[in-house]
């Protein structure tokens, strides 16, 4: 399918439990995230991930008598793809986590809306219209009041805070991409030689850089975190996005995310006992109101 093509401006229904599983999957997973860290060096950390999620999948696809091969041509693609929305993003987020708290790197990292929205207008013409551009405006409004409310330990920590908004530029533009050059390949196959490929530079920087043998002496709940991150985070959550970032359009793609970081807040909250201000109640009926515009289809107009 040509992946400038005309299409609906809004999610379709068969997609709406994808995202609601994708939102629960990720949105706890900047807390999981946060704990895996304080037992695991952090390219290790997305050797696991990276390196065990791709096989679960390999292990899906070939268990349903699919073919696992790249197809011919698609290689130096899968390359590009793979580099922007594997390699780039889970290197640049996780050592940015080792500086800032979970909850406002999950805020910087989605604020990818706002570069890929003018990214796919630039390289793919996507139209703008009065929905999407509505939704926008919401959900940055809702991501700028919670970054104003954590603006004292952004500042305390601008290299991680530097960190995950460069990761949120790589997505945004590995997501403009992969909707330019879309892969020959079902979702779930398409995924796991994504992880597997984008992987490569990161399980060579855990071979060079650090010590697995610190894996020998982690704890349970640093354990429990990768395993989170392993079956849930990169096995499930990789490819329900995959599914949805090639279906929509990126305006509607990036914008149903926009649930994952205020639940990626609250739940932080909910598991250190803090309690939500009023930015964050704020941001959440923001946030909200921008989903609405690219979950729920447009009306017809009258002719």
């Amino acid at each position: 399918m040509d992946a400038r093509a005309p299409e609906a401006g809004h999610l379709p229904r068969r997609l709406w439990w994808t995202l609601a599983g994708l939102t629960l999957a990720w949105g706890f997973n900047w807390t999981a995230i946060k704990v895996a860290l304080s037992g695991v060096s952090p390219l290790t950390f997305r050797t696991l991930c990276l390196a065990v999620g791709s096989a679960v999948l390999f292990g899906i696809v070939r268990a349903s008598g699919q073919p696992v091969a790249v197809p011919k041509g698609q290689w130096r693609r899968l390359a590009l793809l793979a580099f922007f929305n594997v390699t780039c993003w889970n290197a640049l987020v996780v050592f940015g986590m080792t500086m800032i708290p979970s909850g406002r790197a999950a805020i910087l990292a989605y604020t990818m809306p706002a570069w890929a929205i003018p990214l796919s207008v630039w390289l793919l013409g996507e139209r703008m219209n009065g929905r999407k551009l509505t939704g926008l405006a919401l959900g940055m409004a809702g991501m700028a009041l919670l970054i104003g409310e954590g603006a004292a330990s952004l500042r305390a920590a601008p290299l991680g805070s530097l960190l995950v908004l460069s990761a949120a530029l790589s997505w945004a533009l590995g997501t403009v991409l992969q909707r330019r050059y879309p892969m020959a390949m079902p979702p779930a196959l398409y995924t796991a030689w994504m992880m597997l490929f984008g992987g490569i530079p990161i399980f060579a920087g855990a071979l060079l850089l650090e010590d697995p043998a610190r894996l020998a002496s982690i704890g349970l709940w640093p354990a429990l975190g990768v395993i989170y991150n392993v079956l849930i985070a990169f096995s499930f959550a990789q490819w329900a996005w995959i599914r949805i970032a090639t279906t929509v359009p990126v305006a509607v793609s990036s914008l149903s995310m926009l649930m994952i970081p205020v639940l990626g807040v609250f739940s932080g909250m909910v598991f250190l006992g803090e309690r939500p201000s009023w930015a964050e109640y704020a941001a959440l009926a923001l946030v909200l109101g921008s989903l609405l515009t690219v979950v729920l289809p447009q009306r017809a107009r009258g002719v």
